[in-house]
């Protein structure tokens, strides 16, 4: 019996039958989803949010690494791991091993338990809508905690990226915000977090923009510059002794010396081209050896605590060394070893299994490789940089040719040093730099690795969508289908004329045997001619068949090429089960609907 409409309680009705705590609730959750869906102003405070909580994952995740750091080394108070004077050297050769085996334990774990690859924030971002899992954000923080908690040498810049994307995201799903604004949040995450490390937040506005969004836009300026100055303000209030990099005076930049600063561009160029080859050469050599593994990270460790025998400067990100070798007058002799030294750590630490990055340790060897140029730029020249200044030059080239982002270390070099002629002279090195790894090589650090695992990504911009555009979502089930061993006679009365364009042909075994247009087979209406052969005659398209599993682009390549109009769906190669039909005029219009949509999120217009 059907309910009158007039006793059908309206949502008002419903609203004022909730008690008032339940009402506010209510409220407060339904406008904390419309806000940032319907308004700017409510993605901006999402994006404070997410630079909030990216703040206090820094600030964190940095006390807990200085702590391990103090209690494994034994160091005083307010010293850094790699400018520390490690007295007992037992514990520099024995702490990277002890790392080694308790990651090798986390990773036998997580082989059993959790099996599924963990997606970065570039990856969620150009794949996935910006969805990142929380809990496998957390795995990554916590490898990344041990293995530079122990030694080994890369930096905290992943685990901190990783986790605040990761909360950005799990906001993001919590307000359930479009596609185009869960990967700005996911952006605003990440700028957050290297905002507060390095107390820099253009430099970390400028790395969400170009490598983790992907594109700047106006939509996105004010969210991501919003998370990353609440980032490094409550980091700052936290960890007020850990702030960014101090490089002293840089000294005047001259026109003459643009010249020995290109150079030194392009040759940070390829030095970055060589040390990401030389982390994918000792990954594929672990992986072809007989060591499981579970047990790499442990012979990785036993590499960089013999390394770091030689000089404890290897010895973690390298925040501690830096500083030292930019404060001091270092023979080349030592530049040169220690360079590397830490160029060979690095890349044994992430090729081994750490759990790292190379954005610290890229900039300390950049400023190693600028400090070294100085001593032969004078003869180039009439150059007149101190060797501050060509540090600073060579760590951001350097960082530019491994992680990518040329203006995000562009600013990360206004921000260190203050000097706006600098800033110019940088931005010339960086571009070249840039200009020597996209020409000869083709990839970051990040994206290389993607390459290497199969993927096509080169940027976080959002290709996801395509590869969610797939034949399943765009075919029609609804197929007329008809036996292959059907007569023509039989077929003409079954499909008349106008019925259908076309028919699927299957065999006896319901195997794909082409296509049939029913205005073919209608179209010699002589009495008794064909009219005994067998529908299969007329098939077309045979060999040409869709998988369910295709992109649309996928199948606008295979229309291309079998120059049809339409082709069958099929369950897969072998036993060709007819799913449906799929036509060009609408995998094409889907395509450019899809296409425009992105281009007008992007742009600011959605």
């Amino acid at each position: 019996m059907a309910q009158d409409p007039a006793r059908i309680p309206s949502p008002i009705k419903r609203l004022r039958k909730l008690r008032p705590s339940v009402l506010y609730r209510y409220l407060s959750v339904e406008l904390m989803r419309r806000l940032p869906r319907r308004t700017e102003l409510g993605l901006v405070l999402a994006g404070t949010l997410a630079g909030v909580a990216a703040g206090l994952c820094v600030a964190i995740m940095t006390i807990i690494a200085r702590m391990m750091h103090s209690l494994i080394f034994k160091l005083e108070a307010g010293e850094r791991l790699s400018g520390a004077a490690v007295d007992e050297k037992i514990l520099v050769l024995v702490a990277p091993i002890v790392g080694g085996m308790l990651l090798g334990a986390i990773l036998l774990l997580l082989a059993r338990w959790r099996k599924r690859p963990l997606v970065d924030p570039i990856e969620a971002n150009a794949l996935h809508g910006g969805r990142l899992s929380l809990t496998d954000s957390l795995i990554v923080a916590v490898q990344n905690l041990v293995s530079n908690g122990f030694g080994a040498s890369v930096g905290l810049e992943a685990g901190y990226t990783q986790v605040a994307s990761a909360i950005a995201s799990k906001l993001g799903v919590r307000l359930k915000l479009r596609r185009s604004d869960m990967r700005i949040l996911v952006g605003c995450g990440a700028a957050g977090a290297i905002a507060a490390a390095f107390n820099a937040p253009l430099t970390g506005a400028f790395y969400a923009f170009e490598l983790i969004i992907g594109a700047y836009t106006i939509m996105s300026l004010t969210p991501v510059v919003a998370s990353a100055l609440s980032a490094n303000l409550v980091a700052r209030l936290l960890t007020p002794s850990d702030a960014g990099i101090d490089v002293g005076s840089v000294g005047t930049v001259v026109p003459a010396d643009y010249v020995p600063a290109l150079l030194l561009g392009a040759i940070c160029g390829g030095v970055g081209i060589l040390l990401m080859q030389g982390v994918a050469f000792i990954e594929e050599t672990a992986r072809k050896s007989t060591i499981p593994g579970f047990a790499r990270p442990t012979v990785g460790g036993m590499i960089v605590g013999l390394l770091a025998l030689a000089s404890p400067q290897v010895l973690s990100g390298g925040h501690g060394a830096l500083h030292l070798n930019l404060e001091a007058d270092v023979a080349i002799s030592s530049l040169l070893v220690l360079f590397l030294l830490k160029a060979i750590a690095s890349a044994v630490s992430i090729g081994s299994g750490f759990r790292g990055g190379l954005f610290f340790a890229s900039l300390f060897m950049g400023a190693l490789l600028g400090k070294l140029f100085a001593f032969v730029a004078p003869s180039l020249s009439a150059a007149t940089l101190a060797p501050a200044s060509y540090a600073v030059v060579g760590m951001s080239s350097l960082a530019v040719a491994v992680i990518g982002g040329p203006l995000t270390m562009t600013f990360l070099a206004l921000e260190v040093t203050g000097d706006f002629p600098m800033t110019v002279l940088v931005l010339a090195s960086v571009i070249t730099s840039s200009f020597i790894v996209r020409t000869l090589f083709g990839y970051s650090f990040a994206t290389w690795r993607f390459h290497l695992r199969g993927e096509t990504i080169r940027s976080a911009h959002d290709v996801g969508w395509i590869r969610n555009l797939t034949v399943d979502k765009l075919m029609r089930a609804d197929v007329r289908t008809a036996n292959a061993e059907m007569l023509v006679r039989d077929f003409r009365n079954t499909f008349p004329i106008g019925s259908t364009q076309r028919v699927v042909l299957v065999d006896q075994n319901g195997k794909y045997a082409g296509l049939a247009l029913v205005a073919d087979v209608h179209s010699n209406l002589i009495e008794g001619e064909n009219e005994a052969a067998l529908i299969r005659t007329f098939a077309q398209f045979e060999k040409d068949v869709l998988l369910p599993t295709m992109n649309a682009r996928q199948a606008a390549a295979i229309f291309d090429q079998s120059e049809s109009e339409a082709l069958a769906v099929v369950s897969d190669l072998v036993e060709q089960r007819v799913l449906g039909i799929l036509t060009e005029s609408h995998t094409l219009r889907r395509y450019s609907e899809e296409l425009d949509r992105n281009r007008r999120e992007i742009s600011g217009e959605l």
